[in-house]
């Protein structure tokens, strides 16, 4: 049984087979959809190296290793299951050059479900499934390839993360070290070679970040996962605010340190606006949100004083089936069961992880600061929001959630989290000539669900 998808790219031959052979790449061509885990990474491509996968077929763990069989510098290489689902699977990978800046790639996907009558009945879905991963690979490759070519010019960075393992920037680290980037991890367990130890309450040596051309600040308590007891309130406030004074003052401390400090920031700020269009300079709004919001930006004053370019990210919802709300509304949304919270008429601003890393990628390479709305161009109302997600999946979405549940549930939280409306617009990441890749919330839906309307 074979699938082939074939599709022209804008980039060089040798810069797609570069492209693959950079850490990051399987990571990148993972679709959100598919619980996958990278166990090893098989590094350069050479023939007999291995990468070992861990997946769900239902809910049954699989290890999946891969071996490289062949592998032709600049043009492509083949890879075969050793251990797997599939009774055969064959992948070839082909970057046919059309001309010095063009290539035609080629993915062929040889394959023989498991033996027996299951295998038989399940083989109509696994096509679907690898259409899907195809048409969703292609895309992921064209658009970073593109992105990265805008920044060809620009010298290699050395860029510490905090945050590294969570879903942006797992993400980010990704989308950097396909472009040539090294990533430093920023952890608060003792470190492995590599990475650097930091702590929001011990601090951190600011000699360890000698050599770091930027810090990408990312990590925090979550906000949005259970009540707000008075010591989850006090955590949250304590992670960001002290989290981010300890990196800021370590990063004016050091020696031939960091000149760049991107904060992750969010669109809590604001509070609960109702229908107001929110710029990038609208003023703060009142409550724990707000009032945590500015002060974890005022954290990042040590840096700015020491000369270093400061810029914060106001995240929205970051879309992806991998993590965060998505993720969460996904199993009723599937069966059936979704719908409103509360009246629906909430604004939701919303961002595809692809953009939100795009987009701090974004402020790392231009000349940018301060705060910038990390939000869609087109944010929908909440009832807007479910009915789209429930047109993509194909299932009605009309069985709303009271608010009064949601406080029941959520207390302080659903008034001040959930239900509030912020209608951000990102006019200072337009005006700075960035491009979404995915502008309408469908759009962004169906191609992190794998649900296009065609393959």
């Amino acid at each position: 049984m074979q699938i082939d998808r074939v599709t022209e790219i804008l980039s060089p031959a040798n810069e797609v087979f570069a492209w693959h052979e950079r850490p990051g790449a399987l990571e990148r061509l993972t679709p959100p959809w598919q619980p996958v885990e990278v166990v090893s990474d098989p590094g350069p491509l050479e023939a007999g190296r291995t990468a070992t996968l861990r997946l769900k077929v239902g809910p049954v763990p699989v290890e999946w290793i891969a071996r490289y069989e062949s592998v032709t510098p600049g043009a492509g290489f083949v890879d075969v299951q050793e251990k797997g689902p599939f009774d055969r699977w064959r992948h070839t990978h082909r970057f046919d050059a059309l001309d010095s800046s063009r290539t035609a790639v080629s993915d062929t996907i040889d394959f023989e479900p498991p033996a027996g009558p299951l295998g038989s009945l399940a083989e109509p879905a696994i096509r679907r499934r690898i259409r899907r991963l195809l048409r969703y690979r292609h895309d992921v490759l064209a658009a970073d390839l593109a992105w990265h070519a805008r920044y060809a010019s620009h010298p290699r960075l050395t860029i510490a993360i905090t945050g590294a393992s969570g879903l942006v920037g797992s993400a980010l680290g990704a989308l950097l070290t396909t472009g040539g980037h090294r990533v430093v991890p920023m952890v608060r367990r003792t470190p492995k070679a590599g990475e650097i130890a930091w702590d929001p309450k011990r601090g951190m040596n600011p000699a360890d970040l000698s050599g770091i051309d930027a810090v990408i600040h990312l990590a925090g308590e979550a906000i949005v996962s259970g009540r707000w007891t008075a010591e989850r309130k006090r955590r949250i406030r304590e992670s960001r605010v002290a989290g981010t004074t300890t990196i800021a003052e370590a990063i004016a401390r050091a020696p031939n340190g960091p000149g760049i400090l991107i904060s992750a920031s969010a669109m809590g700020i604001y509070g609960d606006r109702g229908d107001e269009i929110l710029s990038d300079d609208a003023t703060p709004g009142h409550g724990f949100l707000p009032e945590v919001a500015a002060e974890w930006e005022a954290a990042t004053a040590p840096a700015a004083r020491a000369g270093v370019r400061v810029a914060q990210a106001r995240f929205g919802l970051i879309l992806s089936p991998a993590g965060g709300l998505l993720e969460r509304m996904l199993p009723p949304f599937r069966l059936g069961l979704g719908g409103p919270l509360g009246n629906g008429s909430q604004w939701m601003s919303w961002i595809s992880i692809d953009d939100c890393i795009t987009g701090l990628g974004h402020l790392l390479f231009n000349p940018l600061h301060g705060g910038f709305n990390f939000g869609s161009p087109e944010p929908v109302t909440n009832r807007r929001f479910t009915a789209t997600l429930g047109a993509v999946l194909r299932r009605p979405a009309i069985i709303p959630v009271p608010r009064v549940a949601l406080r029941l549930v959520f207390g302080e939280l659903a008034d001040a989290g959930i239900l509030a409306s912020a209608r951000m617009a990102p006019d200072r990441l337009l005006g700075s000539d960035f491009t979404f890749r995915h502008p309408t919330l469908e759009s962004a839906l169906r191609h992190l669900l794998g649900r296009h309307r065609t393959s």
